[in-house]
């Protein structure tokens, strides 16, 4: 008697499965955060850094949507729909004192999938809502996203919600 053997997941598609799940648990909680009690957490891996004129903090940098990168894009639809905050961020750990700081009800987080699992994990007792949108293009330098899915997820509500 012959078993059937399944193929064996990668870690990388564990992550993306189980933040694809997170994602649709939270859709729904997430829409009815308005955005000014919301913040996006950006990895500074997306800025073009041979010129990124980004103002840097303690953990994190300040976009001075200087043009010269996708960040820039994704500042200016945060600040016309009067998100919270946008940060830049250049780890994980810088993440957790910003939420205790900023006591934010929703977050949209822009990483790769091992990052976003990482977050849902963190966060799974904090009453915040999650979004995870995954980088295209993954790594320590140069990373990418789409922009269409950002600001589909930035824009999400819970009229957006019902209308869908």
């Amino acid at each position: 008697m012959k078993l059937c053997k399944f193929p064996k997941k990668s870690k990388e598609q564990i992550y993306k499965t189980f933040t694809d799940k997170q994602n649709k648990l939270q859709t729904k909680k997430f829409a009815h955060i308005p955005f000014n009690k919301r913040i996006i957490f950006a990895p500074h891996c997306m800025r073009n850094m041979a010129v990124c004129t980004a103002i840097e903090k303690d953990s994190y940098y300040t976009c001075a949507e200087c043009g010269r990168c996708k960040i820039n894009n994704i500042a200016k639809l945060a600040r016309e729909l009067n998100y919270q905050a946008l940060y830049v961020v250049k780890g994980g750990r810088a993440i957790e004192k910003i939420i205790r700081d900023e006591k934010p009800e929703a977050i949209v987080g822009i990483a790769c999938f091992f990052e976003g699992y990482q977050a849902f994990k963190i966060l799974k007792d904090e009453n915040i809502a999650v979004q995870f949108v995954s980088l295209t293009k993954d790594g320590c330098t140069t990373t990418d996203t789409d922009l269409i899915e950002v600001e589909k997820v930035l824009k999400y509500t819970a009229y957006a919600e019902s209308n869908s």
